[in-house]
């Protein structure tokens, strides 16, 4: 019996079509961002006109970029006047504390981008086959500490809260692959008494120093120059972040780390690890779940890892137990592990 006959729906090309010109949805936001367009919007320029005024362009080619966003959900539109949704207005115009729009200058860089050109032989392969972002001082991590920190703000404060939440205990944080530092200093900014180590390439952790230095924690703020997997981490942590880190890795390779972190910790100490975290389904959550393909096409045997998958790692590198929690609003997840 065909398809059709079973569902009593008419196949369609329609999801195909999406499929097939879904750049031209990424390549419209990353325009949008150079324009500035959202910030014009929400300067109170609304009409194809003025924001053509504002940005540069014309009436016709900013008109059909704004009409293909409000198609794409970023803008809402009544007659011939645009307007910024919440999630636009928060994280799109530039005056916005929460503004996110750097983050495409990594998300969409060479870098991550062109493994996809030959995720076909990745597939195949069995990992990803162009120069791995793996590698010791590989350039695009300063461009990551550089250009995502802003997309970081929201869950690092959100993680501090939620692992740290009297503030009134002395503590010594150790932060592998910092890249900005935002999640250690997070905690530093919010106790006084919170040491930090932060572990990264050299290059990477100058980026760190100039945000504990804007932050005012520097005095309180060390660094570890080198791979997480070879630096002697030394001993006494009560916390070890792990934060957007392990997905890199084989389990293999991520027991090997927190085994690593587990000598690192006092007794009664936690690693604590975010995450893309999916579904036992995995293909629930979507944002989450999906993460598994940027690690396909970006790294030699990374994965987005349930939490069964998490837990069993850490039990098997020496943890008595595990936990995860939500971090609303955010689209990842916090697992903590007790030594």
């Amino acid at each position: 019996m065909a398809p059709e006959a079973q569902t009593g729906k008419q196949p369609t090309p329609a999801l195909l079509f999406d499929t097939f010109n879904a750049f031209q949805r990424t390549q419209a936001l990353k325009t949008a961002i150079e324009l500035e367009l959202f910030t014009a919007i929400g300067e109170g320029n609304t009409t194809a006109k003025t924001i053509a005024e504002r940005c540069g362009g014309t009436e016709r080619t900013i008109r059909i970029l704004c009409d293909f966003l409000t198609i794409a959900g970023f803008l809402t539109k009544q007659g011939n006047d645009y307007s910024l949704t919440l999630d636009s207005a928060t994280f799109l115009d530039k005056r916005s504390p929460a503004y996110m729009g750097t983050v495409s200058q990594f998300i969409l860089s060479p870098y991550i981008k062109d493994n996809f050109d030959r995720l076909t032989e990745t597939v195949r392969k069995g990992g990803c086959v162009s120069d791995s972002a793996l590698e010791p001082d590989h350039p695009m991590w300063v461009e990551f500490a550089r250009a995502m920190a802003p997309m970081m703000f929201m869950p690092s404060q959100l993680m501090a809260q939620l692992v740290d939440p009297t503030k009134d205990k002395k503590l010594r944080v150790l932060d592998l692959a910092a890249g900005h530092g935002l999640y250690g200093i997070a905690f530093a900014k919010q106790n006084p008494q919170i040491e930090v180590t932060a572990v990264d390439w050299p290059n990477v952790l100058e980026v760190a120093k100039e945000n504990a230095q804007a932050a005012g924690v520097a005095d309180r703020y060390q660094t570890n120059p080198g791979s997480a997997f070879d630096v002697d981490y030394g001993t006494g942590y009560e916390l070890v972040l792990l934060t957007n880190f392990l997905h890199h890795f084989d389990k293999a390779t991520c027991e090997t780390l927190l085994r690593k972190v587990h000598a690192a910790l006092t007794e009664g100490g936690r690693a604590v690890a975010l995450e893309f975290v999916p579904n036992d389904d995995r293909i629930t959550p979507p944002q989450a779940a999906s993460f598994a393909m940027q690690m396909l096409g970006g790294t030699p045997s990374g994965d987005a890892y349930t939490f069964a998958e998490l837990q069993q790692m850490a039990e098997n590198a020496g943890f008595t137990r595990s936990e995860m929690h939500e971090l609303p609003p955010t689209i990842e997840r916090v697992v903590i592990s007790y030594k």
